[in-house]
């Protein structure tokens, strides 16, 4: 990666000051047992007690805080269990002035080993094994949601680091680069075998299903159960095949049996209406699921999360499932 790639994701993931983040890193990634500084900036007319904490995944569980003040603050002299847990997970750094969460949370994760994926030669199913790396560090960035402007309006995903940190990390930097612009949704499976919606998938700029970033990412485990407007990636046969290309599930029903198999890492909290739309859209009578006249995505770009927390919930599933074609 160039120079002024490396430059240009920073600034894409907040690891420079902004006027929107109020705490920010210093830089993207931290080696084990160093210093991990980061800046802290209080808005104008903000008053209160100056903290940080650190939020638990998913819950927004406090697990600790500590007072601080702004300008420059290292997370691991407030933090040490940062160093010393063992077994560490993503956890989120949220600024706190008063009673009130100001600003996206920082994303702290682990550089830990993911395991690798093979496949059961019996089953054709995906088994993880560890490869016992030990803990190197941590990679710290501004929480950011992925907004997609599509054809059919505008759907908001955020991401589930948590649970495929890499994943989350990797679709967060193509969408911020302009990977996604003018991209078809090539795929359209608005019924499963299994009853139920099935899923809409795009992310091939070729537009036919087999074309990718360039490079390819390996599966991550992820608990995030394949339901309604969860997003995961696409894969070949081969698990390590992971790439650009995504779908967004359509019902639990129809997707259930995607769960350890495809990596599912985030969530789409705006859009359902979009969704429903993209899902409709009449497709060649072959059983391809190739859309007739495909919608797309016009662009993808990242903006702040909500404080950790505080944001809009995972959509729901629809009352009614959509209209077979």
């Amino acid at each position: 990666m160039t120079k002024l790639s490396i430059l240009s994701l920073l600034s894409i993931l907040g690891c420079a000051a902004t006027a929107h983040a109020q705490l920010v890193p210093d830089r993207l990634y931290y080696g084990v047992d160093r210093a991990i500084p980061m800046t802290i900036k209080v808005p104008d007319g903000k008053a209160g007690e100056v903290q940080i904490e650190l939020l638990e995944a998913e819950t927004a569980k406090v697990l600790a805080s500590a007072p601080a003040q702004a300008g420059g603050v290292n997370l691991a002299t407030l933090f040490p269990k940062l160093w010393s847990d063992k077994k560490p997970d993503v956890v989120y750094a949220q600024l706190k002035v008063g009673d009130e969460r100001i600003g996206a949370a920082v994303v702290i994760q682990p550089m830990v080993d993911r395991g690798t994926a093979t496949l059961n030669p019996a089953t054709r199913t995906p088994q993880f094994r560890l490869n016992g790396q030990a803990y190197s560090g941590i990679r710290a960035y501004t929480e950011k949601n992925v907004v997609l402007d599509t054809t059919a309006g505008e759907i908001v995903l955020a991401m589930r680091p948590d649970q495929a940190p890499n994943s989350a990390f990797n679709f967060m930097s193509l969408a911020g680069g302009g990977f996604y612009t003018d991209v078809i949704f090539h795929r359209v499976l608005n019924q499963s075998p299994a009853g139920g919606g099935f899923v809409v998938q795009v992310g091939d700029p070729t537009g036919t299903g087999s074309g990718g970033p360039g490079y390819q990412v390996d599966l991550e485990y992820s608990k995030l159960k394949h339901d309604y407007g969860v997003l995961s990636m696409a894969r070949s046969g081969d698990p390590n095949s992971n790439g650009s290309q995504i779908f967004i599930c359509l019902s639990r029903a129809g997707c259930q049996h995607l769960d350890g198999a495809y990596t599912a890492f985030g969530q789409a909290v705006k859009g359902a209406e979009a969704i429903k739309a993209i899902a409709e859209t009449p497709v060649n009578a072959d059983g391809s699921g190739r859309p007739k006249d495909a919608p797309k995505i016009n662009k993808a770009t990242l903006v702040d999360a909500p404080p950790y927390g505080t944001g809009p919930k995972p959509l729901m599933p629809p009352t009614t499932e959509a209209t077979p074609r």
